[in-house]
């Protein structure tokens, strides 16, 4: 949800051998000898035998002054050493190269063209923002992207692109939904970016579709240190002339916490609102951090895309961790970008099962996605599957295909399933109908 304005440039959208041939195979032999190279690997097919790593990519940025997803990579890493103490996947080892993108376009690519150069068959469960940098020469190369975090819509319109959850466009929509029923004047504080620019038309559309008004749209740096201008505005226009208590929705990432520590100075010279977000702007650590049951997200509403980390259905993902992660403070099952890797990488092995012991190419797994493949993910998502174009896209978003929200409430400083609201008793709404009246920019 991050990222500085930037000036975007190009729009989207074996045959038996005879034996008269052995003076003609040895001849081979000593050609490959002196051309090592052109007898080795052949481009793009890594894994092509069973004795061949399986080799892809997991990046996201790391050590910025916004948003940063040091937990991806270092989950991508623990599921290859997993896989790898079992045997691998059909006897294929899994290799996972990681890259920092540094929260940068530049940086995110550098990890596309790293990845091209290498040779992987997919990139799985990343975070970037800069989709019109890194996706061309992914695309170039005929590299899948699998399990995006949903940061931007780029992620839902690449033809290469193979999402795993909604994006911001699902959690908003899904926020003001539930939102619209409870809020007088709601507030939306969020980066003043690309990537925050796409973010009022989803919320508004959940607010319309609960009968509210738009929503007030504030912007904000995305790496500022504090917020205290914004908070009051936010603030001002949250409570200016309504009968009912208003609401203010941060979605900064990770200077969600920094707008919070500027909202509680702030908020007592104004009557009390309500705050919502999003999962991925906040998280069980940050409701710690910031007082618990005492801090400002008690009563909070936040939207995620999958079950809260306490739910049974984790229990695979958390034993990998204790396995081959223990320890690692990098890895937290509650962060969403955790548990999309973690999904991603579960659409990665259910596509090597499907090829078998056959070649295992960005190819062939790209094929192996758009020929009808279904993947279970224990009930964590919907079961997934890409067609060519899903039902979004009247919208733009012909790649989204998973547009489930939960809606979870902070309760005693506990994040649990809010089992109210959007949902109902089961706590998942789907909002695809929803979006599909967005008023997408």
């Amino acid at each position: 949800m991050t990222g500085r304005r930037r000036t975007r440039s190009t729009p989207r959208p074996v045959l038996p051998r005879p034996v008269g041939a052995t003076a003609l195979a040895a001849g081979a032999v000593a050609l490959c000898a002196s051309l090592t190279a052109a007898c080795g690997v052949i481009p793009g097919a890594t894994g092509g035998s069973g004795d061949d790593p399986v080799k892809v990519m997991t990046w996201a940025p790391q050590d910025t002054d916004a948003t940063n997803k040091p937990g991806m990579p270092a989950m991508a890493r623990a599921y290859a050493k997993w896989i790898n103490s079992h045997g691998g996947i059909n006897g294929r080892r899994l290799e996972v190269l990681t890259c920092n993108d540094h929260n940068d376009s530049v940086g995110a690519a550098k990890c596309a063209r790293r990845a091209a150069t290498e040779n992987v068959v997919a990139v799985v469960g990343s975070y970037s923002q800069f989709g019109d940098s890194y996706l061309a020469p992914l695309e170039g190369a005929g590299i899948p992207y699998i399990g995006g975090y949903g940061v931007t819509n780029d992620e839902f319109t690449g033809a290469m692109s193979y999402p795993v959850n909604g994006g911001q466009p699902a959690l908003l929509a899904g926020l003001g939904k539930a939102l619209a029923q409870s809020c007088g004047n709601v507030a939306l504080v969020r980066p003043d970016s690309i990537a925050g620019d796409q973010l009022p038309a989803m919320l508004d559309a959940g607010l319309k579709a609960g009968g509210h008004a738009d929503a007030g749209d504030q912007l904000a740096a995305d790496d500022a240190t504090e917020y205290g201008g914004q908070a009051e505005q936010a603030l001002r226009y949250a409570t200016e002339g309504v009968t009912r208590k208003g609401c203010v929705v941060p979605a900064l990432g990770d200077r969600t916490d920094t707008f919070m520590d500027s909202f509680r100075r702030a908020r007592d010279d104004f009557p009390a609102v309500r705050t919502a977000t999003v999962l991925g702007s906040v998280d069980q650590t940050v409701i710690n951090t910031t007082g618990g049951a005492s801090g400002p997200y008690e009563g909070a509403y936040i939207t995620g895309w999958y079950p809260v980390a306490s739910d049974h259905r984790w229990d695979p993902m958390k034993k990998v961790i204790n396995e081959e992660a223990f320890g690692d403070n990098r890895i937290d099952p509650a962060d969403a970008g955790v548990q999309t890797t973690w999904i991603a990488y579960t659409v990665l092995k259910a596509v090597l099962e499907k090829i078998g012991e056959g070649e295992v190419s960005a190819d062939t797994v790209r094929r192996t996605l758009n020929d009808g493949l279904r993947v279970s993910t224990g009930g964590l998502t919907p079961t997934l599957h890409w067609p060519y174009e899903g039902k979004l896209a009247v919208v733009g978003f012909p790649r989204l295909v998973n547009a489930d929200v939960t809606l979870q409430v902070v309760r005693d400083g506990k994040l649990v399933a809010a089992r109210q609201g959007i949902g109902g008793a089961h706590g998942i709404a789907d909002m695809t109908s929803t979006l599909e009246n967005a008023d997408v920019p």
